[in-house]
């Protein structure tokens, strides 16, 4: 109890207290309550609830329990149109208190979720009696009166729906401390779907249970249930698996660069910005989200001096940074959920002028996932602190966007993001190594002090011998706006948020054939070209002037 708020424990007090006032009057003596049908019920939630605690049924259906606290709201729903109200809150006190509980402390959100479930159900049953259930349902040779017999049901699941609904929706204010204004946001609407169907059930054993052939027949409307159930767990199993993937994969790239870390997520969440902005169909939302995310999954190739490197990249180091998307696009080949997010990978860094690159696409050619990660990309870079460059206001960086669109990002891309920003605003993390750590200081090197004669010879530790050190003079650096300060930057790194560099993408170097627009995927040989090197193989060592660089 030590970890829940003073506020949750009374929340859940009061909620424990309600529960009993809607239980007890079943216990008075002499209360007309129907035990039998109390017990069978109960009962049969209870055994509804056993798999998803015990380990060895749960290997025997394939590692996923299709079931769990609430999977069989038929069965309640069921005795609040077949018992008084006190005797159906009583049907869930079994399965409630068997249920699994997965996070912690287990004790008090089990009492929690049982007196949740007992005051639900009581609510259900008295708007069910309220409404005439028992004449409407009729028994034995008395057939149910149809339709009328639909509104108890109804009613009764609606009723079911909002409690529950309500419920959750005020521990997460008194537990997670959620304004009330966003409290219940989405929790009526993605369960109010699924409780009309567990009514209909609820209904259907309830005419079974009351017709001529008694409770056994109502225990065959189960099987249909527990079969959809399982499908439900397996799909939600599926994609758990799918989100432990693309996790791993993101937490490698941010290890290997850490000063992007957070970026992957980041841009996930402004390509889905954008997606609700054009009005994309929420089954793609997930797939771009992914797109965002995996981006940048290729730099698992590229080598880590060169993607942590300070200062402007060399032609050499920017001919192997590119061919990241390729890379990407390699590891996400045979994943075949990720849909439309394999050509968005691929073709994240393309412009619509044909100016990209690996293939040079330009206009629709690119495909559209790929041109709101673009933009995505780009945004998230100019707006967080790199090992090149440090984070841009959002203002500046939407006008930065806004004078490349048309030539590198697709101009309804960049208008549906500003649109987006108006509306929800931008929540800029830092990506340094440590969680709420201020940006790093620019890199500058240190002046170093001339050599003396009083300081003797220096020693190489790679020769026998002493050397005499040569004079040093710092090596010119690149000027602040040269640095991945924008379109017009030197800095090819600027490339990896889509913003352009000074030396234009399609300029192929010495002995490098550059991409048609028209062309088809190029071979492995093709795609690194004869400077490209694969990962661990280091360039051909250029000439450094004694204390400059590369």
């Amino acid at each position: 109890m030590k970890a829940i708020p003073v506020t949750a424990r009374v929340y859940i007090g009061c909620a424990l207290v309600g529960a009993a006032g809607c239980a007890l009057p079943a216990l008075r003596p002499g209360a007309p309550v129907p035990w039998s049908a109390v017990a069978l019920l109960g009962v049969l939630y209870a055994v509804c609830e056993v798999p998803a605690r015990c380990r060895i049924l749960g290997r025997l259906l394939g590692g996923t329990s299709p079931m769990g606290a609430g999977s069989f709201f038929p069965v309640l729903l069921a005795s609040a149109l077949l018992l008084p109200p006190s005797a159906a809150a009583l049907t869930a006190l079994p399965g409630a208190l068997l249920a699994r509980v997965d996070e912690r402390p287990a004790g008090v959100r089990r009492i929690w979720r049982t007196s949740q479930l007992l005051i639900t159900v009581w609510a259900a049953a008295l708007v069910a009696e309220t409404l005439g259930r028992d004449e409407a349902l009729g028994k034995g040779p008395h057939a149910p009166d149809f339709p009328y017999a639909l509104l108890p049901a109804a009613a009764s699941a609606l009723t079911f729906c909002l409690v529950l609904t309500a419920l959750d929706g005020g521990i997460r204010i008194a537990a997670e401390r959620i304004p009330p204004r966003t409290a219940w946001r989405g929790l009526l609407g993605r369960a109010l779907a699924p409780h009309a169907v567990h009514g209909l059930a609820g209904l259907m054993m309830a005419v079974l249970w009351r017709s001529a052939y008694g409770p056994v027949a109502a225990l065959f409307v189960l099987l249909p249930m527990y079969i959809s159930c399982w499908v439900f767990a397996q799909y939600h199993r599926e994609r758990a698996a799918h989100q432990a993937t693309i996790r791993a994969l993101v937490q490698a790239v941010d290890i290997k660069d850490r000063y992007t870390r957070g970026h992957s997520e980041r841009v996930g969440r402004a390509s889905v910005l954008i997606a609700h902005e054009l009005g994309m169909a929420e089954e793609r939302l997930e797939i771009l989200r992914f797109a965002g995310i995996l981006h940048d999954v290729g730099k698992l190739g590229v080598p880590t001096r060169v993607l942590r490197k300070d200062g402007p990249l060399t032609p050499e180091e920017r001919r192997i940074i590119e061919l990241h998307p390729e890379y990407g696009h390699e590891m996400v080949r045979g994943i075949g959920f990720l849909g439309e997010a394999r050509a968005a990978i691929l073709h994240h860094h393309e412009r619509m002028d044909g100016s990209g690159y690996p293939y040079g696409l330009s206009g629709s050619q690119i495909p559209e996932f790929a041109r709101v990660v673009a933009v995505a990309d780009a945004f998230d870079a100019m707006t967080s602190t790199r090992s090149y460059s440090r984070a841009r206001p959002v203002a500046t960086a939407v006008a930065e966007l806004e004078r490349c669109a048309g030539t590198h990002f697709d101009p309804r891309m960049v208008r549906a993001l500003v649109r987006a920003l108006d509306r929800h605003g931008w929540q800029t993390d830092v990506t340094a190594d440590e969680p709420g750590a201020p940006p790093p200081p620019p890199r500058t090197p240190a002046p170093r002090a001339p050599a003396t004669p009083a300081a003797g010879p220096r020693a190489d530790p790679r020769a026998t011998g002493p050397r005499t050190p040569e004079p040093r003079t710092p090596a010119p650096r690149a000027p602040a706006a040269a640095v991945g300060k924008g379109p017009a930057s030197g800095d090819t790194r600027a490339a990896e948020g889509g913003l352009p560099a000074r030396v234009p993408a399609t300029a192929a170097p010495a002995g490098v054939r550059a991409p048609r627009a028209d062309a088809g995927p190029p071979t492995a040989a093709e795609a690194r070209g004869p400077s490209a090197r694969p990962r661990g193989v280091s360039a051909p060592k250029a000439h450094v002037p004694p204390g400059g660089r590369a």
